[in-house]
């Protein structure tokens, strides 16, 4: 299998973030990244493809603020990485407002998400590398990896938040259907629920999301991923929620993966892109599921069994010192 990842996604790297009431150590570190490499062995540096999938997802006004924000909180005066610290009240949300710190509560929705003068390079990296493992599978490989750092399944169009600047998923869906594929599916495997991903394709009928995540009732994000949340308009019926309680082990994830794979074997895609996290791993230090080590390979057999062609994604996972390992598990399942 053909993997993909570039040394600048590693340029990101914020010193702290809010969470849980307090400043700590920013977990999405690019510690994950070099340990994630020690489970795929060799990697492809990916080409440039440009900005045009980006901005096929992503507003022009968020890029602008995304590669523009750093500079202006330093102009303000403000010290170290751009961290929000006042959002609107939902629906109001004025486009006239100019201030750094108005403009991200716009454009963002927690306190962990910090920007950094890197931030936007990083993460522009990441979608080339997701981009080049489509090109990979279009080419005729039955699947390909892409490490995905920053990840990106809590970006929305317009909105950073969760780790995430740049949706990945989202942009390498939208790059394969403007490439001819007709249906697209999103499969997400990560702890936290991919609400970005689920905002942007909430009213088409052309991308299925399908997302195993931990019960928002109990975890973050909390507002988005909730069973009940099946899509709108065009896109009724095309969103599947399958959240789990905390402790869940491989048995329930399993039957729950299951069931969202024949949900999207009846949609009928050309193409499955998976959102992975290993944050579902037992000893996640944020995260509450309990898979083993094993299982990844377990859940990637399953997958694979499906035989479509397939785009693997990285997203979250937390426990540097078992990310290799998990990784080379699931790949090994394809």
């Amino acid at each position: 299998m053909r993997r993909f990842f570039s040394p600048r996604q590693l340029d990101h790297a914020p010193l702290q973030e809010l969470h849980n009431g307090g400043f700590t150590a920013y977990a999405e570190s690019p510690a994950r990244a070099e340990a994630l490499l020690t489970g795929i062995g060799e990697v492809e540096a990916p080409a440039d493809r440009g900005e045009a999938a980006i901005r096929a997802i992503h507003s022009a006004d968020y890029l602008d603020f995304l590669k523009t924000a750093p500079a202006r909180w330093a102009e303000a005066g403000r010290p170290g990485d751009v961290i929000g610290y006042v959002w609107p009240v939902v629906g109001r949300r004025p486009l006239n407002l100019d201030r750094i710190d108005a403009l991200i509560g716009r454009y963002s929705f927690d306190a962990s998400t910090p920007l950094t003068a890197d931030s936007y390079d990083a993460a522009y990296w990441s979608v080339q590398s997701a981009l080049a493992a489509l090109d990979a599978v279009q080419g005729g490989e039955r699947a390909a990896f892409a490490l995905c750092r920053p990840p990106g399944h809590h970006a929305g169009a317009d909105y950073l938040g969760g780790y995430c600047y740049l949706n990945a998923a989202a942009i390498t869906a939208q790059a394969a259907r403007d490439a001819g594929a007709a249906r697209v599916a999103i499969l997400d495997i990560d702890y936290h629920h991919g609400n970005g991903t689920q905002d942007i394709f909430w009213e088409r009928s052309d991308v299925f999301y399908a997302s195993i995540h931990a019960d928002p009732a109990t975890d973050y994000p909390f507002y988005w991923g909730h069973a009940d949340e099946r899509g709108e308009g065009a896109g009724a019926g095309a969103t599947l929620n399958l959240p789990l309680p905390q402790g869940a082990t491989l048995g329930a994830f399993r039957q729950a993966q299951a069931t969202a794979l024949d949900a999207i074997a009846a949609f009928g895609p050309d193409l499955l892109i998976v959102s992975f996290g290993a944050d579902t791993w037992e000893g996640d230090p944020i995260s509450h599921f309990k898979l083993a080590t094993p299982d990844y390979a377990v859940l990637a057999a399953d997958i694979a069994a499906r035989g479509w062609p397939s785009v693997l994604l990285m997203e979250g996972g937390y426990a540097v010192e078992a990310l290799g390992a998990n990784l080379a598990s699931f790949l090994s399942g394809f």
